[in-house]
């Protein structure tokens, strides 16, 4: 939060000097400062003009602070308070916060103590703005990527200089943080945005079908083929074909993508003769292909001919300011989905959003609030709804050091749960295959385990 914004912030004081140089002081950190000297003056002032904030002093005559955080509580849902007093005391401390205070300062205070208990109470409702049901702010331009993060608003400038050329790209990261979304930003704003877009997963796809899939086949080239069919590139022709996770190409498809590339050719399985085709290439993976280059995993020149333009989606620990908006975003989408009211979700469990690592990113995110949309009743979600490992445990410190194999059992429990128990999903997070994850469970599983949805 920045104080360019405008906050418009209600100073309420009976003391004259005292109401004077709280004005002066955040006026001169460009906020919009009101006055009153007293609780029925704040009132009208709160009735007639929006404020952002409100700083009241405890003890004044006739109405009491106390009954002004009241006042603005049950009638201003947009507006904060911070209670300032020079009579403090832990009963003052605790009636302020349980009215709704969201700080307490005793005086004497200094300056950036002030400063800084204002900058906590906004940045609280800008939160509070963002998931409560209100539409996210997303840019025109956005494709439908939700952020206004530096790294979003970053990615967003890449997507925009990559959809002006024709050259092919290499979108990077982790599983779960919308590289799919990304390319397909590239190709709808792009000039062939009329053309189709071909999705697809090369990890998702046996290694036997896979070229017949991509270039398709003729009559009779294997059996079971009876009639000619085309494969994804030319279904492609004209458009953008995606390669999804395209580290988890064999060499051997690597070469024959690689010929697609120099000579804009393709050629059925089963057939004598190539294809001209016009289809641009994306290209994505979650691992770091140069470093598979240099474990000889992964072609260099198909690398340099794949790694024309490279645009890295941030991972959502990276842009954690944006989670507010995504959890809005979600919570809109689902609830529409199911016809019923948009959930709310307390600051506390945004807090702990904002506080957790998301190994499954945006992807772990959604199916998060999908869950709690689905199970949760009450209007609100709160932190008891929140899955055990997002919560805060007393006992957390006091825990036993565990073996290396314990801490992975128990990670691997974590990852499972946050997509709903999907071991596919979770392979896929953990950089491993479905056969090793179906190894790890078995092995962590001691005698007395019972089967269970999440392992």
């Amino acid at each position: 939060m920045t104080a360019a914004r405008k906050n418009r912030i209600l100073v309420v004081d009976d003391a004259p000097t005292a109401l004077d140089i709280l004005e002066r002081n955040l006026s001169s950190r460009g906020y919009l400062v009101l006055t009153a000297s007293n609780v029925a003056d704040a009132v009208k002032v709160l009735e007639n003009s929006p404020v952002d904030l409100v700083i009241t002093d405890y003890k004044m005559p006739k109405i009491s602070g106390l009954d002004l955080i009241r006042h603005v509580r049950e009638n201003c849902f947009d507006t904060e308070v911070i209670m300032i007093t020079g009579y403090a005391s832990v009963k003052g401390a605790v009636e302020a916060v349980k009215m709704g205070a969201e700080e307490y300062l005793p005086k004497p205070f200094t300056d950036e103590e002030l400063f800084a208990a204002v900058e906590r109470a906004l940045n609280k409702r800008e939160l509070k703005t963002m998931v409560k049901g209100r539409k996210p702010r997303v840019s025109p331009n956005s494709y439908g990527i939700i952020g206004e993060s530096p790294a979003v608003r970053n990615m967003l400038a890449q997507i925009e200089k990559a959809a002006a050329s024709s050259a092919t790209v290499l979108v990077l990261g982790e599983s779960g943080t919308g590289k799919e979304l990304v390319a397909r930003a590239i190709h709808y704003s792009s000039k062939r945005a009329s053309a189709p877009f071909v999705p697809v997963n090369c990890g998702a796809i046996p290694e036997k079908l896979l070229e017949s899939e991509l270039f398709g086949y003729v009559k009779g080239a294997f059996t079971g083929a009876t009639e000619s069919r085309a494969g994804f590139f030319q279904t492609a022709d004209g458009g953008t074909i995606f390669l999804d996770e395209i580290n988890e190409m064999s060499p051997a498809m690597q070469v024959k993508l690689l010929r697609v590339l120099q000579d804009k050719q393709v050629c059925m399985v089963g057939a004598r003769k190539t294809q001209k085709i016009d289809v641009r290439i994306l290209a994505s993976s979650n691992k770091d292909v140069r470093a598979l280059v240099k474990k000889d995993i992964f072609r260099e020149d198909l690398f340099f001919r794949l790694n024309v333009i490279s645009i890295t989606v941030p991972p959502l620990r990276e842009r954690r300011d944006d989670i507010p908006l995504l959890v809005s975003h979600f919570a809109a989408k689902f609830a529409h989905e199911m016809g019923r009211p948009v959930s709310s979700f307390s600051d506390e469990v945004v807090k702990a959003f904002m506080n957790y690592s998301w190994p499954g990113n945006i992807r772990e995110l959604e199916n998060l609030v999908q869950r709690l949309t689905v199970m949760t009743d009450a209007p609100t979600i709160e932190i008891p709804d929140l899955p055990s490992f997002m919560r805060f445990s007393a006992l957390s410190e006091t825990v036993p050091f565990r073996s290396l194999a314990e801490e992975e059992a128990s990670y691997i429990r974590r990852i499972l749960a946050s997509v709903g128990g999907n071991k596919s999903r979770a392979a896929e997070i953990l950089g491993i295959d479905r056969k090793t994850l179906r190894e790890k469970i078995k092995q962590a599983r001691t005698p007395d385990d019972k089967p269970s949805g999440t392992w």
